[in-house]
């Protein structure tokens, strides 16, 4: 199911968190076939209680919230658990997390030639879209600026979502809001400014976001296996896709080898990858910074990125460990006001990144 008619679940629960969403459709409960290229289960002959990561299960077990948890170093999965009755094989409404998988689609763009770059003002793609006699600052944000949270536009989330996603048209709603601040100014977390950027996408290609989501992500082992969609089609850029846990840990692993796919081919760049991962502004929200679609912070002393969503779906990366970590929750609690994305992050500080030193000093010992 692709449609609106979900919609009205998600207008109670917006305002509980800034990264947005409340419970989603039905389609990200329903089982879905494992993708190629899916991360599979440890083997017999790697038993998880062997690896080291034991601790971690049980702990995250702890967790009421928690569905699923995958952990992958140097490109082997050595955790894959589902929790209460849950599967990493089936979709899983990955919320906001969504947002680092549209600043994929973006580089990926660039990389091709569709955008020029994150310099590029979006009037070149959407200025039949703009209001009348609008404000002279509307010409001056950038791709930059919406995938980094900072256009200045007020923001479309929080307690504005409702009535966002009420609206006849979610793309000229979004550019009509009042400025808070000017372009590139202080970060104002918005679902409208990651839309913005699927727009762009469907006009840059002449296809729809998902349909690229699926053929440039889909060798990575990434499938979409559904998305919701604004009124004239366009593919809710920044929340409400589905894909499985595995899917997820396989679009960690592929910003993990450096934009390379499992087989060697390159898929997105080293360059759009740095650009990313640098921060560009700071979340009031999280006390912690932000690139082009995702969170950067420091854990156990391990920089770190990773992307957020509603109600504690996770992806988190360590590039200096090789470390990889997905996280799948129930998606109808907020996570940040509850404290259990805290619980989550000290989860890879103080047991998975421990377990994942001491398999990398024993590794070295051999």
């Amino acid at each position: 199911m692709t449609s609106r008619h979900v919609l009205p679940r998600l207008v109670v629960a917006a305002t509980l968190s800034p990264l947005l969403m409340p419970a989603g459709p039905a389609w990200a409960q329903q089982g879905a076939p494992a993708v190629p290229g899916d991360a599979r289960t440890p083997t017999a002959e790697a038993p998880i209680a062997l690896n080291g990561f034991g601790a971690a299960i049980e702990r995250a077990r702890s967790f009421a919230p928690i569905e699923t948890l995958q952990i992958a170093q140097d490109g082997e999965t050595l955790v894959d658990e589902g929790f209460r009755g849950n599967r990493t094989d089936r979709a899983a409404n990955i919320k906001s997390a969504s947002k680092s998988v549209v600043s994929a689609l973006v580089g990926i763009a660039i990389d091709k030639g569709l955008i020029r770059g994150p310099g590029q003002p979006i009037a070149d793609f959407l200025r039949a879209d703009f209001p009348e006699n609008p404000d002279p600052r509307l010409t001056q944000v950038t791709i930059g600026h919406l995938l980094s949270m900072q256009a200045g536009l007020d923001r479309t989330s929080g307690g504005n979502y409702g009535a966002w996603i009420s609206s006849r048209n979610w793309v000229r709603d979004a550019l009509r809001r009042p400025f808070v601040t000017d372009p590139g100014g202080s970060m104002l977390y918005s679902t409208g400014s990651t839309h913005l950027l699927s727009a762009i996408l469907t006009k840059a290609s002449g296809r729809s976001t998902l349909a690229l989501a699926r053929e440039w992500l889909g060798p990575a082992g990434v499938r979409v296996t559904d998305w919701e969609r604004d009124p004239q089609g366009i593919y809710l850029g920044g929340n409400q896709m589905a894909m499985t846990p595995r899917s997820l840990l396989a679009f960690g692993e592929l910003y993990r080898r450096g934009g390379l796919g499992p087989d060697g081919t390159r898929i997105l760049s080293e360059d759009w990858i740095a650009q990313s991962w640098t921060p560009r502004t700071t979340s009031r929200f999280h006390d912690g910074r932000y690139g082009y679609g995702w969170f950067i912070d420091t854990f156990a002393g391990h920089e770190g990125r990773y992307g957020w969503g509603y109600g504690g779906q996770m992806i988190y990366i360590i590039p200096d460990l090789a470390l990889t970590v997905a996280i799948t929750s129930a998606e109808d609690q907020p996570s940040a006001r509850s404290g259990y994305v805290q619980d989550l992050h000290r989860l890879v500080s103080e047991t998975i990144i421990p377990a994942a030193e001491a398999r990398r000093a024993g590794a070295q010992k051999s």
